[in-house]
């Protein structure tokens, strides 16, 4: 069980995209994700707790998250709302070309809390550098999710076995891996 969060956790949604949703991509776990940022999305809302947005505009002209590309916008579901700030990277990490840094420290925001798109890409990266920035860290696994990768010797591996070694390799060394009901229950 995880203690109380403090009323300043920052939830930051990753990458939340339509372009997220191209089969290029493959196959993908946690269909339930989405559902799963909304309810947290929500709850931090009503809670008046911060909620900080990224969005990733690659730089590669064949991408789905390119600029150009109608898959480059926010679901419309997680849709930044007035006072909530929307940072735009080009690299995996969030905190890699933003000021996302600097906005946590000048608000004195000490805790994030990290889902969205995708667990070993952006989440993972984002992830590691929070917690090695030293911010006390959560991630959230079933308001993440993962895409079916095949490894440099051919070996393919499901999005299930992605997410799950991901988060196995974030746990405890760079974020405390926690699920979405948990969370909702420290802030009833």
């Amino acid at each position: 069980m995880v203690e109380q969060l403090p009323k300043d956790a920052v939830l930051l949604l990753i990458d939340v995209q339509q372009g997220m949703d191209d089969p290029l991509w493959g196959s993908r776990n946690n269909p339930m994700a989405e559902q799963n940022m909304v309810r947290l999305l929500t709850a931090w809302r009503q809670s008046r707790r911060p909620v900080f947005h990224v969005q990733h505009l690659s730089t590669s002209p064949t991408s789905p998250l390119r600029p150009a590309a109608s898959g480059s916008a926010l679901k419309e579901e997680v849709k930044p709302q007035d006072g909530e700030p929307l940072f735009q990277k080009h690299v995996n990490s969030a905190f890699i070309g933003t000021d996302l840094e600097q906005q946590l420290r000048e608000q004195g925001y000490n805790t994030v809390v990290i889902v969205g798109l995708t667990t070993p890409h952006c989440v993972s990266t984002t992830t590691r550098m929070a917690g090695n920035l030293g911010f006390r860290t959560f991630i959230v696994d079933d308001a993440t999710a993962a895409f079916e990768l095949t490894d440099h010797k051919g070996r393919h591996y499901t999005a299930e076995e992605v997410h799950n070694v991901s988060l196995a390799t974030l746990h405890g060394e760079f974020a405390t891996v926690v699920e979405t009901d948990e969370l909702l229950q420290t802030l009833a």
